[in-house]
């Protein structure tokens, strides 16, 4: 099933071709990031809970959490951080 989720720390186009790329490469469909409005979103074909859990945990080590998470300012400041670098990395990719 295509999913929508809200995600934070996606600025640009940078960020959208690394997290597209990541998806991919992790073997999701229809993947798409748009990055034209607030709040940001990701797009991806979601075949249950464990594929779920994958897409999760890609975007935190990228530096994306899903938007409405708990997390602390220490965490947030790490994800942002890694966000910078993951934003970078899809720009000159």
């Amino acid at each position: 099933m295509t999913e929508i989720f809200e995600v934070d720390n996606i600025r640009c186009g940078g960020c959208a071709n690394t997290i597209t790329k990541a998806l991919e490469e992790a073997g999701f469909q229809e993947v798409s990031v748009d990055t034209t409005c607030e709040p940001r979103t990701v797009t991806a074909t979601i075949a249950d809970e464990a594929q779920l859990a994958l897409f999760k945990s890609i975007l935190i080590k990228l530096g994306y959490p899903l938007s409405h998470s708990n997390r602390g300012l220490v965490e947030n400041t790490i994800l942002k951080a890694k966000s910078f670098v993951s934003c970078a990395t899809g720009k000159i990719n």
